[in-house]
């Protein structure tokens, strides 16, 4: 997986050369080598395999010879620190999570200000004074170490809590005994993609064999494993509890019941659909059963009540729905829903006071509701705005629920629900240098390529002229089920104040409209993706919002290879593209880490008719040479361990090599010690915001 004021230009000649903006970039030439595969009969060249090696010295020269040429040229932007500076203004907040109550008191994160990572606070109750529990800024002198999962047992004297260093996904959980705050020794390495999940004086959790030495950040993850470990006593004793050698390229993860009567293991083959494995952990004699078979629906355990697990699933719902499936007749015919699927789509749901917080999507923006245990009504939750609710917390047996708002122009509110009374009230907001009120947001609906209407979100000064000169940084990500809601951006922010227009595309592939919507954009329909977000574009420029000149565009991840394909498809739409820890190498992915996951996406070039869907796209494989691209400055880090850095690598050594003195820039970013997104201190954040928006304002002759 973001004022005009007026300033002179320097006459110096490095600036007077600049005016051309490639004048003073020079590429460094990139090595090839003689590899070539063959995929059915199709030989395919890989002239720049080297890169793939994240430990081989040549390939840290090439990255400090690629940084230095692209920060000789971000350095010579005249208003690069000025934006710096504003960037780090608007930064300087307060913000805080939401509220959650565990092992009878409350916690909650918060940041203040400029610090890198947000601190762990708790409550004894909500009118007590907050305590610190956890500091991560304490973890690192650089913010890079960062905490990512926190679990408190039941009877509230422990907390076990995960922590990533440098970006990596990679994990250690540690324990601290509460509310001493007398950190323990337990120490366990090697965790990925694992909950944590208690069971009386230890937890269930998620790893992977230890891999060799060198191999950590881009060898395949294989052989899952779930274990229980007991406080104070050393890892090589925990138990194994779950594991499949039959099935090595598979997932596990673990969850318990709030009453800790039941284990439940989630199985998983991709990032999307489960099967559901439950034991009675009150029963020692008790083994698993398997509540579901294969991997076609998805299925989450809200929580256990009166013998029934209480379950959201799309199983025949294509648009989800809540059912209860009691533990001593578990068979498919005995499955009872409670919120049958309706039109919207069921995004989440809470069980708070004996009662159902369901939270849907409405046309891609929240509609929170409530309803008995029955199902029955019994209000709506009025929100302030279109807008996203999310992080709904709140324990069975309480009134009191807490839930995130939030919205483009709308920073993160946390509200107490009150659901005696079915009231709300502001519990905290965050204080913002930047007036909110001189924004609006829209949303249209335009059609694709096939017709098919797609919404999108259009974010801008109120009163702006659509006279197709309006700079525009249109967002996207299409795929892996993932619905882009309003959400809010403290980076954004800078944008819009310049007298910038954001708009996110709802383009197939996500889950705005549920299963249909997101299997549309998926393996031989990924193309869909691709066409709507030409299609957003092509409607901005229609509409004179902005015209090809003034249009950026942007994405992350799986957003990473729709804005590589798009501006391999149509490079004469946009001005500026800021392809993001993308996924570029269509044909190898899956060879990385965790990338076998995501077949059930794009498919692999393992089957002929896929390898042939997927290099037609693959935007490694599909730079034209002597073209003229947009600007483009790829990003990406050294310890991005879901998608490595190597199909960045490729990528921009390719588009350097086949364009090597285009009138528009291809430069790439690499950052240290950071990863993929999760758990990035606030300075480098700020620092990468910096030169996205130095680089896309410079090459739309845009001033500061």
């Amino acid at each position: 997986m973001k004022k005009i004021y007026i300033f002179l230009l320097s006459t110096t000649p490095l600036l007077a050369m600049m005016s051309c903006k490639t004048a003073n970039v020079d590429y460094p030439k990139t090595k090839k080598v003689d590899v070539v595969d063959e995929y059915f009969g199709v030989k395919v060249p890989d002239p720049y395999r080297w890169l793939e090696d994240d430990k081989s010295p040549e390939v840290a020269e090439w990255v400090k010879q690629q940084n230095e040429v692209t920060f000789k040229y971000l350095n010579a932007i005249p208003f690069r620190n000025k934006i710096k500076q504003r960037l780090t203004e608007i930064w300087n907040y307060t913000s805080m999570g939401t509220p959650f109550k565990a092992g009878g008191r409350y916690f909650f994160f918060k940041k203040e200000g400029l610090q890198n990572q947000s601190v762990l606070y708790m409550m004894e109750d909500l009118n007590s004074e907050p305590k610190v529990i956890l500091d991560p800024n304490t973890f690192s002198e650089d913010g890079t170490v960062a905490l990512s999962n926190v679990s408190v047992s039941r009877d509230g004297k422990y907390l076990a809590y995960a922590i990533n260093d440098g970006g990596s996904d990679w994990q250690k959980i540690k324990v601290m005994e509460l509310p001493s705050g007398k950190i323990l020794p337990d120490e366990i390495s090697w965790v990925k993609f694992s909950s944590i999940a208690w069971k009386k004086n230890g937890f269930y959790y998620s790893r992977y064999d230890e891999p060799k030495e060198g191999s950590e950040l881009s060898n395949i993850n294989k052989n899952h494993k779930v274990y229980y470990h007991k406080v104070g006593t050393p890892v090589e004793s925990d138990k194994l509890i779950f594991s499949n050698s039959q099935y090595p390229l598979r997932n596990y993860s673990a969850q318990t019941t709030k009453d800790e009567k039941y284990l439940i293991i989630y199985e998983s083959e991709s990032t999307y659909g489960n099967s559901l494995y439950i034991k009675n952990l009150q029963d020692p004699k008790a083994n698993f059963s398997k509540i579901t078979t294969g991997f076609e629906y998805e299925y989450n355990v809200i929580d256990h009540i009166d013998d029934n697990l209480i379950v959201l699933t799309n199983y025949k719902a294509p648009k989800y729905k809540l059912i209860k499936i009691n533990v001593n007749s578990m068979d498919i015919g005995n499955w009872r829903d409670i919120l049958p699927e309706r039109k919207d789509v069921l995004r989440g749901c809470a069980i708070v006071g004996n009662k159902i917080l369901a939270n849907y999507i409405v046309d891609a923006k929240s509609q929170a509701e409530v309803y008995d245990l029955n199902g029955n009504k019994l209000s709506d939750i009025e929100l302030p705005s279109i807008g996203t609710i999310s992080s709904i917390s709140g324990e069975l047996n309480d009134s009191i629920a807490f839930y995130s708002f939030s919205s483009f122009t709308v920073p993160p509110i946390i509200v107490k629900y009150n659901l005696n009374t079915n009231t709300s009230k502001e519990f905290f907001r965050p204080e913002i240098n930047f007036n909110f009120d001189e924004y609006e947001t829209k949303q249209v609906f335009y059609s694709s390529k096939d017709g098919t209407l797609v919404p999108m979100f259009i974010v801008h000064k109120k009163g702006i002229e659509l006279d197709g000169n309006n700079p525009t940084l249109l967002y996207g990500y299409g795929g892996f089920n993932i619905s882009l809601l309003p959400y809010f951006s403290t980076a954004r922010l800078f944008w819009l104040e310049q007298g910038g227009i954001f708009a996110v595309a709802n383009i197939r592939g996500g889950g705005e409209y549920g299963e249909n919507w997101y299997r549309a954009g998926t393996k031989l329909n990924k193309q869909n993706v691709f066409d709507d977000f030409i299609a957003a574009a092509e409607y901005l420029i229609k509409e004179k919002y902005t015209s090809p000149k003034k249009l950026a565009i942007q994405g992350g991840s799986n957003g990473g290879l729709l804005i590589g394909a798009v501006t391999n498809q149509r490079p004469d739409l946009f001005k500026v593209a800021i392809p993001q820890v993308g996924v570029m190498d269509m044909l190898r992915y899956h060879k990385f880490t965790i990338g076998w996951a995501w077949a059930n996406d794009y498919g692999t070039s393992n089957d002929s008719i896929q390898f042939l869907n997927l290099y037609n796209y693959s935007p490694l494989h599909n730079i034209k040479p002597k073209t003229n691209y947009p600007a483009i400055l790829v990003t990406t880090a050294d310890h991005d361990d879901r998608v490595v850095p190597a199909h960045s690598f490729k990528y921009i050594a390719t588009m350097q090599e086949k364009n090597p003195r285009p009138k528009n820039p291809a430069l790439i970013r690499i950052q240290t010690r950071a990863g993929h997104g999760a758990g990035t201190p606030t300075s480098i954040q700020i620092d990468e915001y910096t030169d996205i928006y130095a680089f896309i304002m410079y090459n739309m002759d845009m001033k500061y």
